[in-house]
């Protein structure tokens, strides 16, 4: 469970591991702590699970969920005298827990099941979990939609792609006198000149107007469209020639915003007019039904 997203509920922003769409991602209880104390969201984890109400239903989750659930270790633990107190690592090597998991490094803090996360945030605030529920939602909605049209396989094409451009510059445009930072300008310069030909927009442009999104490491071509992104690939092939034949960056520039039109044109009109066919297959009948 390594892919990781983010929500944001009232101004906090929480990770998410693994897929929402998939109904089995993990929400960083760690996270939604700090929306009471940003100081110490460990101490409001335990908290929380020092109370009887939230092992029982962590209990019932583990049962339903995990068949190596350590039934005997939890009723030992019910039972012990005096006041329980409980941590997330104590938890799970006790019962041998699936649903909360404790993490060191990249993703580090305490996750949990979705199930359990909310239950943690209503326990917070109910409002509060409602707001997460929400973004939570539209995370779910974003990751459908994106799997529904091939998104994920574009995107990494369109990466894969990019060493084709990259190559070109390197043997076209990089003269060996140039110092490392002028290189990464040119490679930059490039770049940007696909994302105004494509966008209508530099990166940084882009940057300025999601600074949250760029704080995740996130940029303008994540959240291409999948037509946007099958466009992408073709204009790093045809700027790549370009760059061959010697043309400089004004022509290759028109050149590249003339295909760029030209292009999602023709996809957003095949598209509408698949659309168009799923709901009434006799709506275009006696048309021209060819796409150039």
């Amino acid at each position: 469970m390594t892919q990781k997203n983010k929500i944001n509920a009232k101004g906090v922003e929480i990770s998410v591991l693994g897929k929402a769409s998939d109904e089995n991602a993990f929400i960083s209880l760690t996270d939604i702590a700090k929306f009471k104390d940003a100081e110490d969201p460990r101490i409001v984890i335990t908290n929380w699970m020092s109370t009887y109400a939230t092992i029982d239903f962590l209990a019932v989750w583990e049962e339903l969920h995990n068949p190596d659930f350590n039934r005997m270790e939890f009723q030992s633990l019910r039972s012990e005298p005096g006041r329980l107190i409980m941590t997330p690592k104590k938890w799970i090597e006790l019962t041998g827990s699936i649903g909360i998991t404790s993490k060191t490094g990249r993703f580090g803090g305490t996750y949990a099941h979705t199930d359990i996360a909310f239950e943690f945030a209503s326990w917070i605030s109910p409002e509060f979990k409602l707001y997460i529920i929400k973004d939570y939602q539209r995370l779910k909605k974003d990751e459908a939609s994106r799997t529904a049209i091939g998104w994920d396989e574009k995107r990494a094409l369109s990466k894969l792609n990019y060493h084709i451009h990259t190559d070109a510059i390197q043997q076209y445009l990089i003269d060996e006198e140039l110092t490392p930072q002028e290189r990464n300008l040119m490679f930059s310069s490039e770049g940007d000149l696909l994302n105004l030909a494509l966008f209508g927009k530099k990166a940084w442009e882009w940057r300025k107007t999601h600074p949250e999104e760029s704080k995740r490491g996130e940029n303008i071509r994540d959240y291409a469209s999948a037509e946007e992104l099958v466009v992408l690939i073709n204009l790093e092939s045809l700027n790549s020639e370009l760059i061959k034949e010697g043309l400089d960056h004004e022509v290759r520039y028109h050149r590249l915003r003339e295909a760029a039109k030209q292009q999602m044109d023709v996809l957003i009109r095949n598209h509408t007019k698949k659309a168009l066919q799923k709901v009434n297959p006799n709506l275009l009948k006696g048309g021209d039904t060819n796409v150039d």
